[in-house]
């Protein structure tokens, strides 16, 4: 799972793989989702306890809204997160693991924000990415490379896409553009005009450079390595 901001908002982003040991036991799993319609979560981890904590999540957020006459704030809302992962600790402590990632735009002031988590609550502001789950190593390297402040809506899902590719070609528990089925990772920008899930024909077409630059870049290193 990755996130960043870019100028006007936050984007996240996340592969569609889930394993059980070193089986492949679902390939088109869903990891992305809106939270409400400011903010999303992606999720890493055990998948039954993140999924039902994701459900259960949004519905507290339409609860709050619906008693209170308006939404909770970008930091309650990533409080509320907090205290249910802080709940999951005896399940976690047993394995079943959830590290999501949270990320929204703050209508108040007016900008993206991204938030971290550990397995025991804590709760952390990244001031410009975040990745988590196996493949995040890789994904952070190729984020902290290509990041930068005045990065676009486009070039920031390009940047996560990038990532991705790179966490899926060196982490096995990561899923990579799979054309032959036509399961690509879930990419969706949050900024004023709210939560929007990017077309899977987008998604895709951008693989499709990434892996034509790729294999150029191979061709040219084995050209290049030749007596």
């Amino acid at each position: 799972m990755v996130s960043a901001k870019y100028d006007g908002g936050v984007i996240i982003a996340g592969d569609r793989r889930a394993t059980s040991g070193n089986l492949i036991s679902h390939r088109n799993m869903k990891k992305v989702f809106p939270a409400d319609r400011w903010s999303g979560v992606a999720i890493a981890g055990a998948a039954g306890p993140a999924l039902e904590m994701v459900k259960v999540f949004q519905l507290q957020l339409e609860h709050y809204e619906k008693v209170e006459g308006h939404p909770l704030s970008l930091e309650g809302k990533a409080n509320q997160l907090s205290q249910m992962l802080r709940g999951n600790l005896p399940a976690a402590m047993q394995g079943l693991v959830v590290v999501p990632i949270f990320a929204g735009f703050d209508r108040r002031r007016n900008y993206g924000r991204l938030f971290a988590y550990d397995v025991t609550g804590g709760r952390y502001e990244e001031e410009d990415f975040v990745a988590s789950g196996s493949g995040s190593l890789f994904a952070r390297t190729v984020i902290k490379m290509g990041h930068r402040d005045d990065l676009s809506q486009g070039d920031a899902v390009d940047l996560m896409i990038r990532a991705l590719f790179a966490a899926a070609d060196d982490d096995s528990a990561t899923g990579g553009p799979d054309s032959m089925r036509g399961i690509y990772p879930i990419v969706a920008t949050i900024s004023a005009d709210g939560y929007q899930e990017l077309d899977e024909s987008d998604v895709a077409g951008r693989f499709e450079r990434v892996l034509a630059e790729f294999s150029d870049q191979q061709n040219a290193t084995a050209t290049g390595g030749q007596a």
